[in-house]
């Protein structure tokens, strides 16, 4: 019966005089959810809210899957769209939602009319009142409740008249692409996926880059970073995936420098790179999955050492969570059983069976002064030989 939803956002409501920037960013990203749906749509905005009317016959439950993956969307009510015509009118059309709605009558309600167009010749309390009325007249099993209703009935009276007793919730936060954007440093692992959905959420669009080692790599762990980049993207948009040939550096580093102070020195090597990326491509900032404590790299100590190496800011929104809680995200957004996969990533290689948990930058930059010779040259060596992979959450293009 459905052929409207109405959208409902939170936000963005308080954004003033740059609101219609950020309904513009929503929009846009409902037009990216909705592309791979099968039917035709078409979205209009109207005081405070966003319309989508399906303009041909469409999956529900697809749908609403996609929109829920929209970030800026706090509730997604399916509507349905009556013309402004009288209270008589008003009253039929709620009467023909709930007989075709809810079949089984033996339910509790309430009326919640908002009189959004004031020159309406009755108030909403009014509307309540009367709508109450004929409802309990039509349909003598159902009962009032105030307080804990099985029904909703909303009544919107705007331009048009809003009917929906169900609201779905959306993920909220705020539209990818109105904070800027940032480099995701993506692994095969559980937290990097979620680290990029995560500030994805407040705005944040981002870029990624993964770290290849062959042939302590196999084609199957890069594969398995493609596949979680395509999972994030379905809340993100399109990713743009650098693939990074990590090889020679982390044996020359092996090669070179002490044990216990691998993994920092290749982390510190990796953010560089990354940087030069995120520079490239406009980002302002470096993103990774580190939480304060999870492993010897992410004391605040190794934490230290690593951010030294650049001169763009490093968020880590998951710096205070547990490992719990991070894999609750990612069963959440569908990418836990990606991450479990059993693929190796180039970080858990070259592990040694002592690191250093409290780093001292000095020691650490008197380390790498035993790679002055050959180092700069690698860097550079894998920074213009990347792979670029244009990820989308139904498309992958080469």
């Amino acid at each position: 019966m459905f052929k409207a939803f109405l959208i409902k956002y939170g936000e963005i409501g308080i954004k003033g005089k740059n609101r219609r920037l950020f309904e513009d960013a929503l929009v846009h990203q409902i037009k990216y959810a909705l592309k791979p749906v099968e039917g035709e749509f078409s979205i209009t905005r109207e005081q405070g809210r966003i319309y989508i009317e399906a303009l041909s016959d469409y999956d529900y439950d697809e749908t609403i899957e996609s929109l829920r993956c929209v970030f800026g969307i706090v509730g997604i009510c399916p509507v349905v769209l009556a013309k402004e015509e009288g209270f008589e009118k008003l009253a039929e059309d709620v009467l023909q939602y709930l007989e075709m709605r809810y079949p089984d009558k033996k339910k509790t309600f309430k009326v919640n009319a908002r009189r959004a167009k004031k020159s309406y010749p009755m108030s909403s309390m009014e509307v309540n009142a009367a709508l109450g009325d004929r409802i309990l007249t039509a349909f003598p099993e159902m009962r009032v409740d105030v307080h804990d209703p099985d029904i909703m009935v909303n009544v919107e009276i705007r331009g048009q008249i809003n009917i929906y007793s169900e609201v779905i919730p959306g993920p909220g936060g705020m539209p990818v692409g109105t904070n800027g954007k940032g480099m995701l440093l993506l692994s095969g692992g559980i937290d990097s996926p979620v680290a990029g959905y995560m500030i994805a959420k407040r705005g944040v669009k981002i870029d990624a880059v993964y770290f290849h080692a062959p042939p302590y790599t196999s084609e199957r762990a890069k594969q398995k970073v493609v596949d979680l980049a395509r999972i994030v993207a379905k809340y993100t948009g399109p990713i743009y995936l650098k693939v990074v040939n990590f090889t020679d550096i982390q044996m020359y580093i092996y090669e070179k420098c002490p044990h216990e102070e691998l993994t920092i020195i290749m982390r510190r090597y990796m953010m560089r790179i990354a940087e030069r990326f995120a520079q490239e491509t406009g980002s302002l900032g470096l993103i990774t999955g580190e939480s304060i404590g999870q492993v010897a790299s992410q004391t605040m100590q190794s934490l230290a050492a690593t951010d030294e190496v650049c001169a763009m800011p490093v968020y880590r929104p998951l710096i205070g969570f547990d490992k719990q809680e991070i894999i609750g995200i990612s069963e959440k957004i569908g990418t836990y059983e990606t991450s479990i996969l059993p693929y190796e990533d180039c970080c858990t290689i070259f592990v040694a069976k002592h690191p250093v948990t409290k780093p001292s930058l000095k020691a650490i930059r008197r380390s790498e002064t035993r790679l002055v010779e050959q180092i700069d040259e690698m860097v550079e060596q894998a920074v213009r030989e990347a792979e670029t992979i244009v990820v989308q959450a139904d498309v992958l293009d080469l």
